[in-house]
């Protein structure tokens, strides 16, 4: 008899998964189930199409269930919500009361978008970001407004506020930390970004988190430390919250950071034990950083990817481990670029760490090259035994290959000495300057070391 797989999610972590196990048993039934109208595109992609750089919706959709069914053998169920899954009889139960049974399971809801819960936050003129419906409805509600307000000011939260300045409306962004993309930067680096987004014309108000939204039939303003802000959209870029509605109801362990708890394998744990033949991938699990042991949130496309190609295999009846993450990350705000790896200065400290940071800013290119545009690198180490635990970058261009090459320091386990000493980079004055400026926040960082050993 062919195995029976079933997905539940069909997003990066589940797509994966779905066309890892058709690669690995080419005779298996494989359905996939989402409550999504729309599949195989990147919720990042939809900002885009709100702000016309993509030319529309349709162009950031990759595949369609169709594709699937007739190039991989793969069936996928579009609004199609799975109520139930009966991890001892091995049987999913669909919204409509089919119940379907299976050999392997592979879990990748993904994650709900938070909206904390205020006055007015269901008001007509208030939206989140997270599907392609959801960005049509903005696109369509900024035709016949000019202020917006955007609730969060991480990554979403400033790509969004970008989009929408880009489009030639008034901003304003409610953050409720101190500093723009909390805890995954630096308050320094961040500085170097928010600066960049207010001379786009992009309003901040720090520290304040939103209190209410007012209105009487749709959004007219928003209150923030007991200032109104007047506005006719709102758009929550709060933050996402795994799905935790069927690891719940199916008695899964959730880790202290509120994700289901995985093992290398990715099988989740129920009553202290793994599951046999589910497995998760995605927003909704936790994962180990390979920066410093201890359970961290992954959730990027990137991350699901890699996660639901071992739950693929895993679920075909083959054998994968997914390893640590380090979670690098980039993006691009108008004329600028952030990215970050491992831990923050913040994060570090909340896994009990001392670190000493180094940072050095610099050229893209050489200095008599044309076209150089500024670019600020921090590295960030562990006082004691010097090796490398994270690093941030913000500059006008090629930051994701400098990300890249600090990811792979780190993976590597090496300390500031290792990286100055042995991780080559390849010039070009066009590219870079010949001491690239990662190479010199390296040898910052070991000048601060030595300062900490000599204080000792």
């Amino acid at each position: 008899m062919p195995r029976k797989i079933i997905v539940i999610g069909a997003g990066a972590g589940g797509l994966t998964a779905a066309s890892t196990a058709r690669e690995n048993d080419p005779d298996a039934i494989i359905d996939v189930f989402t409550e999504d109208e729309h599949i195989a595109y990147s919720p990042c992609a939809v900002i885009y199409a709100i702000e016309g750089v993509i030319k529309d919706f349709d162009s950031i959709i990759m595949h369609t269930p169709q594709f699937y069914k007739e190039k991989r053998n793969i069936s996928v169920h579009t609004r199609t919500r799975v109520a139930s899954v009966d991890v001892d009889k091995k049987t999913v139960t669909l919204a409509s009361g089919t119940a379907m049974p299976y050999d392997s399971l592979v879990l990748a809801t993904g994650g709900k978008m938070f909206v904390p819960p205020i006055e007015g936050a269901r008001l007509p003129g208030a939206f989140t970001i997270k599907d392609v419906n959801g960005g049509k409805a903005i696109k369509a509600a900024l035709q016949t407004t000019n202020c917006v307000v955007v609730v969060g000011a991480g990554v979403i939260g400033l790509m969004m506020a970008v989009a929408v300045r880009n489009l030639g409306k008034k901003v304003t962004v409610v953050e409720r930390y101190p500093n723009v993309i909390p805890r995954i930067i630096d308050e320094d680096m961040a500085a170097i970004v928010q600066k960049h987004c207010e001379e786009l014309g992009i309003r901040f108000v720090m520290g304040t988190p939103i209190t209410a939204i007012k209105g009487k039939e749709k959004v007219e303003s928003v209150v923030a430390g007991g200032v109104e802000y007047p506005c006719g959209t709102v758009i929550m870029a709060t933050g996402i919250r795994a799905n935790l509605d069927l690891p719940n109801q199916m008695g899964l362990e959730i880790g202290q950071l509120g994700a289901v708890r995985a093992s290398g394998t990715l099988q989740p744990y129920r009553n202290d034990h793994l599951v046999k033949d589910i497995y998760v991938a995605g927003d909704m699990m936790m994962c180990e950083s390979a920066a410093t042991p201890g359970p961290i949130m992954s959730q990027l496309g990137s991350t699901a990817v890699r996660q639901g190609r071992v739950a693929g295999i895993n679920a075909a009846g083959g054998y994968a481990t997914y390893p640590a993450a380090l979670s690098p990350w980039v993006t691009y705000l108008g004329e600028i670029q952030a990215a970050g790896t491992g831990l923050s200065k913040g994060l570090a400290e909340y896994f009990g760490l001392s670190t000493v940071e180094g940072k050095a800013t610099g050229l893209t290119r050489a200095r008599y090259y044309p076209g150089g545009k500024s670019i600020t690198a921090k590295i960030i180490a562990d006082k004691e035994t010097h090796r490398i635990l994270g690093g941030q970058l913000v500059g006008g261009e090629e930051v994701t290959g400098r990300i890249n090459w600090l990811t792979a320091s780190i993976l590597k386990g090496a300390t500031v000495e290792d990286f100055a000493t042995s991780f080559e980079n390849a010039y070009c004055p066009p590219t870079s300057m010949v001491k690239d400026v990662v190479n010199q926040a390296a040898d910052a960082l070991m000048e601060q070391l030595k300062l900490a050993c000599q204080k000792k």
